[in-house]
């Protein structure tokens, strides 16, 4: 578990004397806000939905506009050269089942804000949330951050509206920051990309527009217990909260777990050596899609939109497609009292470290029914045939709207014990805190976009790692999980 204490540096501690860490709890334990009612949001998003024109329809690439394949390499691009490209990707991870491979990928190199806006409402902080249609959304519609815009968008190259509150987060006039910090997308479908995270604190009188509306953390907690309300752009945003850190009651000390992590990096020699898209091995591109000559991991497809509340009210992009629902847990037990979660430390082509802190699964399982003994990735049996009475949080949640399409997951948290995973765990695994999480997560590409998903639930008080807190997680589960 450990590896040598000289790779390693202590995790420094956020400094907290103004209390923001407090202020955050008492948030996350606020159940009503100022505003609208938590059980009114709901039928808010429905009416933010009616009062737009929202529409998205598969086409073929041909009809997509701007968007092309070049002659020299076959890459999907932009005519403005901006916004991102459809690429191809040689992968080598050095070990494994599958030790290398070629595939798509997007590459996006601009870093976008993710911005959320805080303010105290009668003691108690609030943040400002955004109904933002999103064309990859099963339901189109989700709570987004503040602010969600790519540097294509802010800087207006689609020549579209302004963005809304970008001055709060952007220059001179941007109020306290309480979080800012670059984090990692998806490592398995992006090439190295990062957006800026940020969490900004004002005084000033910001009324709420029609698409937006004021929520406390305990609301968003209540909302992440649903599926498909809360989007992942808020989700990393939450997770990046400075509620608090540290890993004093640790099974595995600050120290060591940055030098395991270091470790980690050290001795796995994760390449991606990009490659024209035409000469992606194992892939076919016919004339509506690009998919895996299996129907394995995704395909690549064209939508044509319609969205009226956004920037600009009409596009045509490429949007990645995942083949099945996926399951992303971590897999929880406690040492002396304090809870714990398994993470792995995940290899993944696009990651512009090589390895970050991942959920224990992070699979789409149809992609290893083909798979056996020990070829199956671990964890996976005992997750997605948890008994209910050891399943402490489940919901379905959408990954990034504006890139991939009807991309969900199931995440969860499941209770073992040592049988199932036992306290000194595999090679590449690591029992670690919540609040070691919440410290790494203050820096960049220590943790991955799915691991901060559910650490965003643990930070709202969707899910904790203490059952009897927690009554409503004794309820059925209304969805069985893929096997």
């Amino acid at each position: 578990m450990t590896g040598p204490a000289a790779a390693g540096r202590p995790l420094p501690r956020p400094r907290d004397g103004d209390g923001v860490a407090e202020r955050l709890a008492l948030s996350a334990r606020t159940p009503r806000g100022r505003g609208l009612r938590t059980e009114d949001v709901a039928g808010w998003l429905a009416g933010r939905a009616a009062a737009n024109r929202f529409r998205v329809d598969p086409i073929p690439f041909a009809a997509m506009d701007g968007w092309s394949f070049q002659g020299t390499t076959g890459n999907l691009v932009h005519r403005s050269g901006r916004f991102f490209s459809v690429e191809g990707v040689h992968v080598t991870i050095g070990d494994g089942p599958l030790q290398e491979w070629q595939q798509p990928i997007i590459d996006q190199p601009e870093i976008g804000v993710l911005g959320i806006l805080a303010k105290e409402f009668d003691g108690v902080l609030h943040f400002l949330m955004q109904a933002k249609m999103e064309p990859g959304n099963r339901n189109l519609l989700q709570l987004s951050p503040t602010v969600q815009a790519t540097r294509s968008n802010y800087t207006k190259v689609h020549r579209g509206a302004e963005v809304k509150y970008l001055g709060h987060f952007l220059g001179d006039g941007r109020g306290r920051v309480l979080a800012d910090v670059l984090q990692s997308e998806h490592g398995s479908w992006f090439l190295r990309k990062s957006n800026r995270n940020m969490i900004v604190e004002t005084t000033e009188d910001v009324p709420a527009e029609d698409d937006f509306c004021w929520l406390t953390l305990g609301q968003i907690g209540e909302l992440l217990r649903r599926d498909n309300v809360v989007n992942m752009d808020a989700r990393t945003v939450l997770a990046c909260a400075p509620v608090g850190s540290g890993g004093s009651e640790a099974l595995l000390p600050d120290t060591e777990l940055i030098s395991w992590i270091t470790e980690e990096r050290s001795l796995h020699d994760v390449r991606a050596r990009r490659i024209p898209l035409d000469t992606v091995e194992e892939w076919k591109r016919g004339p509506s899609s690009i998919e895996h000559a299996e129907e394995r991991y995704f395909r690549v497809m064209a939508v044509a939109v319609q969205a009226e509340s956004r920037e600009v009210t009409s596009w045509t992009q490429p949007l990645i497609q995942p083949v099945g629902l996926g399951v992303t847990a971590f897999v929880t037990r406690s040492f002396g009292g304090v809870p714990h979660v398994l993470v792995h430390a995940r290899r993944e082509g696009g990651f512009l470290d090589r390895v970050e802190l991942a959920p224990t699964v992070q699979h789409t399982p149809g992609n290893y029914r083909h798979l056996t003994g020990a070829d199956r990735p671990p964890f996976l049996d005992l997750v997605a045939g948890a008994a209910p009475g050891r399943v402490l949080y489940e919901a379905v949640h959408s990954e990034e709207g504006g890139r991939f399409r009807h991309a969900e997951s199931r995440y969860l948290f499941v209770e073992a014990d040592e049988a199932d995973a036992p306290a000194r765990p595999p090679a590449g695994y690591a029992w670690v805190t919540p609040g070691q999480l919440n410290a790494l997560v203050r820096h960049s590409h220590y943790v991955n976009v799915q691991a901060r998903t559910l650490l965003a639930c643990l930070n709202t008080a969707a899910a904790t790692l203490t059952r009897q807190e927690l009554p409503w997680q004794r309820l059925p589960k209304p969805h069985p999980l893929p096997g």
